[in-house]
């Protein structure tokens, strides 16, 4: 396979692509947190969001076979724009026969030049549809872009949160430690029986094995991510984030009159002007082309030259041709059909991504304020109670598990609201966070 910088239509490649950094289409409710990764490289065992778009944008596969297929409408527009070509005949007649007919005394040999004259400007018509099936192509590839960038930023959103359950493992882990030292001070004093020590070093294997879980979970995700850029091991050990910063509240009409200008709804209107072009191409077919020919032919017998001349005309080329143009046309009809089709689902997608993601905002919220302070103060409480011996041993680990519990919904609510931000800004092709990317942005950089 060549290089991309070598394909036919890199210049169409690269259009398209600055075509969606324009529109905003990078998902910035990330980038708005990343204030050491935009204007300054981050270190080399870690990742921003900035870099994995960057490099899944210029070496995803999905992506590498546009350059191609521009470079192959390109060779049909080309060939579309072909006017009829010229034929040359040569016609012997006479010859090597009987009797009179013997040898080449008699032959006729005639030499012809013929063509065909295109009728109902056919020429433009195919001329039409090459254009309109590049600008298809123009917009899949923006709706492929947008698909992917949605998909980058939802596994970046799954390494964070990984992340941030790695560290929570690794404080369950250090309050099962504490626990059981607890628990082995008060046993040694007789105020506990072995029973509780044995609970709590199980307790303390369970968070270890609970930790390396998580730990795996998160090698996973990151390869998960590096495949996005064709990369099998990944080569970064962080990612960069705030798992918390969810960008702007924007109201639900806004986003929807936003939707209606995704590349998924353009595209409609793409498809529809193609279809147009296909029906226009569909009734020049049912003017009949004309056949004509002209030469000179040569009669050996009498040593005589004459012209030659003629031309040819389909019969009924119009009704054999009718059931094409019927074709096109419900072809045509069905697009505006598919549209409203789409933006009902589309509609429908923005409304459960909205609402999901306001009410994972409003659990991250109480949960911040509300719930986890007081179950810390809860715990501090509980275990100063069970070290005086006012607590059983069950009281002092439900105030620990609620505590985790509590942190991990907090943590999973957080991705929730990342993951389904995401979503509406692939829906509407435009970041939700208000700050726009001068020439100091890493990714406005590539966009040049």
């Amino acid at each position: 396979m060549l290089p991309l910088h070598t394909a036919p239509s890199y210049r169409a490649w690269n259009r398209a692509l600055r075509y969606i950094c324009k529109r905003g289409v990078l998902f910035s409710f990330l980038l708005f947190t990343f204030s050491s990764g935009l204007n300054a490289a981050p270190e080399n065992s870690a990742i921003t969001l900035t870099q994995a778009v960057q490099r899944t944008l210029s070496e995803n596969p999905s992506l590498a076979v546009f350059p191609y297929r521009y470079a192959a409408l390109e060779a049909q527009a080309k060939a579309a724009q072909l006017r009829p070509g010229y034929e040359l005949s040569v016609d012997a007649e006479n010859i090597a026969g009987s009797g009179a007919f013997s040898g080449l005394n008699a032959a006729e040999l005639t030499i012809a030049l013929s063509s065909v004259i295109e009728m109902g400007d056919k020429r433009s018509a195919r001329k039409g549809v090459a254009y309109g099936n590049r600008s298809i192509l123009y917009a899949q590839q923006q709706v492929e872009s947008l698909s992917l960038l949605g998909e980058v930023t939802r596994r970046y959103v799954e390494v964070l949160a990984a992340q941030a359950l790695v560290e929570l493992a690794k404080d369950a882990a250090q309050l099962a430690n504490d626990s059981l030292r607890i628990v082995e001070k008060r046993a040694k004093a007789g105020a506990t029986p072995e029973a509780e020590v044995k609970r709590a070093q199980a307790a303390t294997e369970q968070a270890k094995l609970a930790l390396l879980a998580e730990q795996q979970r998160l090698s996973y995700l990151k390869v998960a991510l590096s495949a996005l850029w064709g990369v099998t091991t990944p080569d970064f050990e962080v990612a960069e984030g705030d798992l918390f910063q969810f960008g702007n509240d924007v109201e639900f009409e806004v986003l929807l009159a936003k939707v209606k200008r995704n590349p998924a709804i353009d595209i409609f209107a793409t498809q529809a002007r193609l279809k147009e072009a296909e029906v226009r191409l569909a009734r020049t077919q049912s003017r009949a082309d004309i056949t004509w020919s002209l030469g000179v032919r040569r009669m050996q017998e009498s040593d005589d030259t004459a012209l030659v001349a003629g031309f040819s005309v389909p019969l009924s080329a119009g009704k054999r041709n009718s059931g094409a143009v019927s074709t096109a046309l419900a072809e045509q009809h069905e697009v505006s059909v598919q549209r409203e089709v789409t933006l009902l689902d589309l509609h429908t997608q923005l409304f459960r991504a909205f609402h999901n993601r306001k009410q994972a905002i409003t659990t991250v919220t109480t949960l911040r304020t509300a719930i986890i302070p007081a179950l810390k103060e809860a715990l501090v409480e509980t275990q100063a109670a069970y070290q005086r011996g006012r607590y059983g041993y069950l009281d002092y680990v439900s105030a620990r598990q609620e505590l985790l519990s509590a942190e991990r919904t907090q943590i999973e609510a957080a991705a929730a609201a990342l993951t389904y931000g995401a979503e509406i800004e692939q829906l509407t092709a435009e970041p939700l966070a208000s700050t726009q990317y001068g020439e100091d942005s890493t990714f406005s950089g590539t966009a040049q």
